[in-house]
């Protein structure tokens, strides 16, 4: 009977270490896929290394540990796998933000060019309108140095007729004036040649 009891006691012994044996293999796998599931992540798997490496190391811990040390080697390995992912994470927020900033600065670079170009484009416009307005006023000013060129040139021209016009009208006088008396000398030797003719 005692050697019935004292086999059943063993294999009590034997059973309930094996469930703490299996129960921490559990959480060693639960980890380690954890773990691993953030080292396979594309994007995530490429930061925080050193976390990484901490992490595996608190659960080799944990699997190497007793069953007094368990609890606590259990919270340390959960605690760094949760510490890796959550700084892969902000690694990776903070390397999105950077690019973002980047992409920013490279925005705001080229929305500078852009404006910096249009200033160039109308600050050219703006000196070829100048410089058509100038042209412009040049042609305008020299038609109207034309325009006043012609003008007193027809001025003087027409001065000259005048003038011309007014020598020819005293030429005109002139030769009625020299007609008129060279028909009252006619007229008056006339009369003297009848005088003579009738004294005869």
């Amino acid at each position: 009977m005692k050697r019935h009891a004292l086999i059943g006691a063993v294999l009590l012994a034997l059973g309930a270490s094996a469930g703490v044996q299996a129960k921490d293999d559990m959480d060693v796998t639960r980890l380690n896929n954890s773990l691993n599931q953030l080292v396979g992540d594309p994007t995530l798997g490429t930061y925080a290394q050193a976390e990484q490496a901490l992490a595996r190391d608190a659960i080799q811990r944990l699997a190497q540990a007793s069953s007094r040390e368990r609890p606590h080697a259990l919270y340390i390995a959960e605690r760094r796998v949760d510490q890796a992912r959550a700084a892969a994470q902000l690694q990776d927020a903070q390397n999105k933000l950077s690019q973002l900033d980047r992409e920013h600065a490279q925005l705001v670079l080229e929305r500078a060019q852009i404006d910096a170009d249009a200033a160039r484009r109308e600050l050219e416009f703006q000196r070829m309108q100048y410089q058509m307005a100038q042209e412009e006023a040049a042609r305008l000013q020299q038609q109207g140095m034309e325009a006043s060129q012609a003008a007193e040139q027809a001025r003087a021209e027409a001065d000259r007729a005048r003038k011309l016009a007014e020598a020819q009208s005293r030429v005109a006088k002139a030769a009625k004036r020299q007609a008129e008396l060279a028909a009252q000398a006619a007229k008056a030797l006339r009369s003297q040649m009848q005088g003579g003719d009738a004294g005869k």
